[in-house]
């Protein structure tokens, strides 16, 4: 492999534009492949990328393919569709799936690739778009050690921190469980400001006493002002997207046969906003979701009448 990669990039989407824009700046040689959203490929091939026709022809391309998509669907339809990657696999490429994928389908492709000599890496990502524009995302990586090596250069051109977690597989896990621990507390957060609200609790006064307190975390800090202010977008992440992830998680412990209580009530906590219409908020929308629910008013008067 060159000193310079040529990387291919399927998924220009959100997190993924801003990825790709920041290899682009870095000098990789980077094919991008189309989207039905034209706005990002067109910014990206201003700025110097290349667009390929189909997974099969960005492979051919490339040395490294990197995949940030919604899901697992919509992995396994890149790697076994129509001119898919797995039909332009070769030795000496990489395929690294950035996306959020359920392991049980992560382990049944890493063997396709495998027999063609292509390693297949799982590397989801952490953070918001915004990071990944500033090229400031943390990766958790799945990867043989001698991969990992070829492909970290490649991930600091988008990323702060790269983690390597294990060998393949490890990295969708790893993913799975430390999207449960922000989960969970946001579930928690929207349920405890409406009791505050209800029990006539100083909601800011109650913001002050946990930011100063072991309670605090960076998951309350970007949700409560937020719900505050009304706007429930402190914490950019879909709502739909982490009530996709918490499914992942509860199928993961439910294969292993793990019991997954407080999981199962965390996404379903997702399901039920999401059923109330708030799918498309952010995470934030859960307290959206419980004010309908409660009749409960969490967001200051002033700034509710203005949204309103």
């Amino acid at each position: 492999m060159s000193e310079q990669p040529k990387i291919g990039f399927i998924g220009v989407g959100m997190m993924g534009h801003g990825m790709a824009s920041n290899l682009v700046a870095k000098g990789f040689p980077t094919t991008i492949l189309g989207h039905r959203n034209r706005k990002p490929v067109d910014d990206l091939v201003s700025k110097g990328a290349t667009e390929g026709k189909n997974p099969a022809d960005v492979a051919a391309r490339s040395d490294i393919v990197l995949i940030c998509v919604t899901g697992s669907p919509q992995v396994e339809e890149i790697v076994y569709g129509p001119n898919g990657l797995l039909s332009g696999a070769r030795k000496g490429l990489i395929v690294v799936d950035c996306s959020t994928s359920e392991p049980d389908s992560t382990t049944k492709i890493f063997p396709g690739f495998a027999a063609k000599g292509t390693p297949f890496v799982d590397a989801p990502l952490a953070r918001t778009p915004k990071e990944a524009a500033e090229g400031r995302l943390n990766v958790m990586v799945g990867a043989e050690p001698d991969v990992f090596a070829l492909i970290e250069p490649v991930l600091r051109a988008f990323a702060e921190n790269i983690f390597h977690v294990g060998g393949p597989g490890a990295g969708h896990k790893t993913k799975l469980i430390n999207n449960f621990f922000a989960m969970g507390q946001a579930a928690l957060i929207g349920e405890a400001l409406v009791a505050a609200q209800r029990s006539g609790v100083d909601v800011d006064a109650l913001f002050k006493v946990v930011s100063a307190g072991g309670a605090n975390s960076g998951i309350f800090q970007m949700i409560v002002p937020s719900a505050l202010a009304g706007t429930y977008d402190g914490l950019k992440f879909g709502l739909d997207l982490a009530r996709k992830d918490l499914r992942y998680y509860t199928h993961m412990t439910e294969t292993l046969g793990l019991p997954s209580i407080l999981g199962e009530v965390v996404h379903q906590t997702f399901v039920q906003a999401s059923s109330m219409g708030f799918g498309s908020y952010m995470v934030g929308g859960l307290v959206a979701a419980q004010e309908k629910i409660t009749g409960a008013k969490v967001a200051r008067e002033k700034a509710r009448d203005a949204a309103e």
